[in-house]
């Protein structure tokens, strides 16, 4: 309902699903359950990097830092759109309103710069791997990730100041939480420059990091192209084919939602594109990047399972006693020394043992000792 200036009203509300109440059950279910589901393999993910030293690498700090801003992105909208499933039109408060905005394109903006910056490492170690440890070295790391942040606080910043400052003739937002798009249709006036300024920073903040991302992973497509094993070059194009799909379809929504003008709005359309890049994505996202990749797996399978089959514990002396009274041999004695020896130094064990034998003597035991750590 259009009223007049109503810049001083408390309160706004969230029409979300209105048009469709016999699927908000359906959907309260299924969103409830991938909210669960993305906050379980975040959480594996950070886990599993922050306790194995062989992922401290930049690739996978990268990584944990994605998963933390997937894990804070959805939460920001998550918990508004089950309200509004559960309890039909949700009243919310301007400032509550503000600060989900904000929120919202802080860890969304910082995610199109942090994707951008991981396919920069990958560039750097798959087509400069000799020089990758001097380009990618820590400090440029942290001030891939530093920048990306600072990206996300000032587009927020930017947005919810000038949208919560400018005149509003209503107070229904046909959307599920506090986005900018559908802000634009409240606005009083002439949103021409408002509409501009939405574009400008779409581009700074949606297509210039995709652009990075797509000139990075054709330049590593090339470099992939020359590699003489046909195997490497398939496993190298599954991989890039997967994270290419995962950034088309977070920057691909992202940019159809912001890159256009306010005359081209879609209420229906705009909030299916909201859940393609504020809900699927950030499920997408641990799947493609981190639990398809081996050396996660690897961790993953050592957490569940340290000793694993036929390895013995790290740190630990193990005794095994062979009775020689009478019925034991040295040949006997020697051929469990072998297996033994076979059995710690199998693919798949990690770090170092010592396998010793001890015979004291006639009618005495024999001592077979593994010390691994």
């Amino acid at each position: 309902m259009i009223l007049g200036n109503l810049s001083g009203l408390s309160e706004f509300r969230l029409l979300g699903f209105s048009e469709i109440p016999h699927l908000h059950p359906l959907l309260f279910v299924v969103l409830l359950s991938l909210y669960i589901l993305t906050l379980m393999a975040n959480t594996v993910i950070v886990f599993i990097i922050n306790s194995d030293n062989n992922l401290h690498t930049p690739m996978y700090s990268f990584l944990t830092q994605l998963s933390c801003l997937d894990i804070c992105y959805l939460s920001v909208i998550i918990p508004t759109i089950l309200e509004n499933l559960m309890v039909g039109t949700v009243s919310i408060s301007r400032t509550r309103c503000a600060m989900q905005m904000f929120f919202f394109l802080f860890f969304g903006v910082a995610e199109c710069f942090l994707l951008a910056a991981m396919s920069l490492d990958r560039y750097f170690a798959i087509c400069y791997p000799l020089h990758y440890t001097v380009i990618m070295s820590s400090r440029v790391c942290r001030s891939l990730v530093a920048g990306s942040y600072i990206c996300g606080t000032a587009v927020g910043l930017v947005h919810t100041l000038t949208t919560f400052s400018s005149p509003l003739c209503g107070s229904a937002i046909d959307h599920f939480f506090c986005e900018i798009q559908p802000f634009l249709e409240l606005l009083c006036g002439n949103t021409f420059p408002r509409e501009t300024q939405v574009i400008m920073v779409a581009v700074f903040a949606i297509l210039s990091p995709f652009l990075l991302v797509l000139y990075s992973y054709i330049r590593i497509i090339s470099t992939i192209l020359h590699m003489a094993s046909a195997e490497s070059q398939q496993k190298a194009f599954s991989t890039c084919s997967s994270h290419l799909l995962v950034v088309t379809v977070f920057y691909g929504t992202g940019g159809s939602m912001y890159l256009r003008p306010k005359y081209s709005y879609c209420a229906s359309v705009d909030k299916f594109l909201s859940l393609s890049y504020s809900v699927v994505t950030p499920l997408l996202n641990p799947i493609i990047y981190s639990l398809r990749n081996k050396e996660v797996k690897g961790a993953l399978k050592k957490s569940i399972n340290p000793m694993g089959p036929n390895q013995l514990c790290t740190g630990e002396l193990v005794l095994f006693e062979l009775s020689d009274r009478s019925h034991r041999s040295d040949s006997a004695f020697a051929n469990v020394l072998t297996e033994l020896t076979s059995s710690v130094t199998s693919p798949g064990h990690n770090g170092n043992a010592w396998v010793t034998g001890v015979s004291p003597g006639p009618g005495s035991s024999k001592d077979l000792r593994i010390l691994r750590h």
